[in-house]
């Protein structure tokens, strides 16, 4: 059983954050936000996905004059992206965006700061300040001629981060969560294992640039995992260079694989060896492509064959285990029919359906 660290909560629109909430997955899209439109529909994709909450980039002025459509156009949670400009946090929290992602101490002086946050009070909105390794090096190697290493770099983040924590407590603003993130994956997870020793906001976690799919995956899964594993995080991002899209599945395979949520179907399949005789991989991938229209929490196998394939996959709900030709479709273990290979795609995936159907009506596939 996973003990998360506890945390003061606070709410983006109508997704709790902390306080022992359930962990939200965040992205960001990457349309131009003056294109409302294609902002729009990329938010109805993450949307659909499983995305709680959505960041939109505010460059510029006409990025935040187009907020005020956006938010008419969803109702989903929205995080303004600002930096340097508070003009553009005035107007982001005018247009009713749910959140402001800004560091107080680089938007100007006091009266600045001030603005910003009495706006925030007034609509009740939470503040993210965002730490991240690169933007610390750069600063850090202008005062000490290097940039900061190792431990060294975990205790500029966190000094950073606080420093930007204090300047919104001074003002007695408190609806804060905090992201400190490396792409290294070490100074990340000591960055938050520090900075948690000395308060007690929420954490929105990641591993930043973590690259494309293929290497990004592997280092947000160790990185992220890692934290989700030892409590720490209340609301995450992978953070991967490709189609949105892919971040929201990633984060939630992570979380379902460390029970921390349930979501969508689960799809379990050997590795295949010499014992199968059967189109394994291409069964595989067409079983995929089915329950990528599913979402119910189904668990689903695909084995290559009868000798391990119903005992080692005995949990799942449904599935299949491979012969000469032939297979076995199993349901909890039990064996249910023997079908030929050429039916094995649609058999299977008339019993997924069918089981789909109980679990939307009953919510558990034991009935």
């Amino acid at each position: 059983m996973i003990r998360r660290r506890g945390s003061f909560p606070i709410k983006v629109r109508d997704v709790e954050i902390g306080g022992g909430a359930p962990i939200s997955v965040q992205s960001m899209t990457i349309t131009d936000t003056k294109d409302v439109v294609a902002t729009l529909a990329q938010i109805h994709a993450l949307v659909e996905a499983g995305c709680d909450i959505v960041r939109i980039a505010v460059p510029d002025k006409y990025a935040a004059e187009a907020l005020p459509e956006i938010r008419a156009g969803t109702d989903a949670p929205l995080v303004a992206d600002i930096h340097f400009d508070h003009r553009l946090a005035l107007m982001a929290a005018k247009a009713g965006m749910d959140c402001l992602r800004i560091n107080p101490g680089n938007i100007g002086g006091r009266e600045k700061v001030e603005a910003v946050v009495r706006a925030c009070k007034e609509r009740e909105i939470p503040i993210r300040i965002g730490v991240n390794a690169g933007s610390i090096q750069e600063a850090w190697s202008k005062k000490i001629d290097r940039r900061p290493e190792g431990q060294e770099l975990v205790e500029a983040m966190v000094e950073d981060a606080l420093e930007h924590v204090k300047i919104l407590e001074d003002l007695n603003f408190d609806q804060i969560k905090i992201s400190l993130k490396s792409f290294e994956v070490e100074v990340t997870i000591e960055a938050y294992k520090a900075i948690a020793q000395r308060t007690m906001y929420p954490f929105h976690i990641g591993i930043t640039e973590s690259g494309p799919p293929r290497t990004g995956i592997i280092r947000s899964a160790v990185g992220l995992g890692s934290l989700l594993y030892d409590g720490y995080g209340d609301t995450m991002r992978v953070s991967l260079t490709t189609d949105p899209v892919e971040e929201v599945f990633v984060a939630n395979e992570i979380l379902k694989v460390l029970g921390l949520k349930e979501v969508g179907p689960t799809m379990v399949s050997c590795p295949s060896c010499g014992r199968c005789e059967i189109d394994l991989f291409g069964l595989s991938d067409s079983v995929e492509e089915v329950m990528g229209t599913i979402k119910e929490p189904l668990k689903v196998a695909v084995m290559g064959c009868v000798v391990n394939g119903p005992g080692e996959a005995m949990d799942a709900d449904i599935g299949i285990a491979g012969g000469k030709g032939r297979g076995v479709i199993f349901r909890k273990g039990e064996i249910l029919r023997t079908v030929d290979e050429s039916d094995m795609l649609p058999v299977l995936t008339d019993e997924i359906r069918k089981l789909e159907a109980e679990f939307a009506a009953n919510g558990d596939s034991s009935d």
